[in-house]
């Protein structure tokens, strides 16, 4: 008697035991993000100045004149829009930049940059609306010190309220200084 009633429930237990098993080789397998998201930020004085941006991997590609065409506007990063967040007046590159959230693009060339400030925000990065920038900035461009394999955006401040913002990739880094915005002296 006893051995029937193991015979009739081994296959019932082994479908409890397997089942599980089964389910989750079915799951499918998490793969880490192709570009995942990143901040770059710094203080200022008492402002605060960050930048949310994707960050790709060159993975052995050719990235600026290729996946990176130049003369064209670029996302500057990957996915969603890349987006500048900054807490007070700024001035980037001599351009006036008032508190607020704006999208980066750029426009690069082999020997030049341009950071395109935006004023649309939340949209993919694809999406470009040339009559919402507030401005196109110059940026100098040279190489990094080493190759730079995934798309990097630093911000680092310096003294008297100023600073830098930085993006490298590959054999290219682009910079552009970064302060506050001074009220204008008043004069009696």
């Amino acid at each position: 008697m006893t051995r029937r009633l193991f015979a009739r429930a081994l296959p019932a237990l082994a479908l409890l035991f397997l089942a599980p098993l089964a389910a989750a080789a079915q799951q499918p397998q998490q793969r880490p993000v192709a570009s995942p998201r990143d901040t770059a930020s710094m203080r200022l004085g008492g402002a605060t100045v960050s930048v949310d941006y994707g960050r790709p991997y060159a993975r052995g590609r050719k990235i600026m004149g290729g996946l990176v065409p130049f003369g064209q506007v670029w996302r500057t990063g990957a996915n969603a829009a890349t987006t500048l967040v900054t807490s007070a007046d700024l001035r980037i590159g001599g351009t006036d930049v008032p508190r607020g959230t704006y999208t980066l693009y750029t426009v690069p060339t082999a020997d030049r940059w341009l950071l395109v400030i935006n004023r649309q925000t939340g949209q993919w990065g694809t999406v470009y609306d040339a009559k919402q920038d507030l401005a196109r900035v110059p940026m100098r461009v040279g190489a990094p010190r080493s190759p730079v394999e995934q798309f990097t955006i630093t911000l680092t401040p310096g003294q008297n309220g100023r600073g830098e913002l930085a993006m490298a990739w590959e054999n290219t880094r682009a910079t552009v200084p970064v302060e506050l915005k001074r009220p204008a002296a008043r004069t009696n």
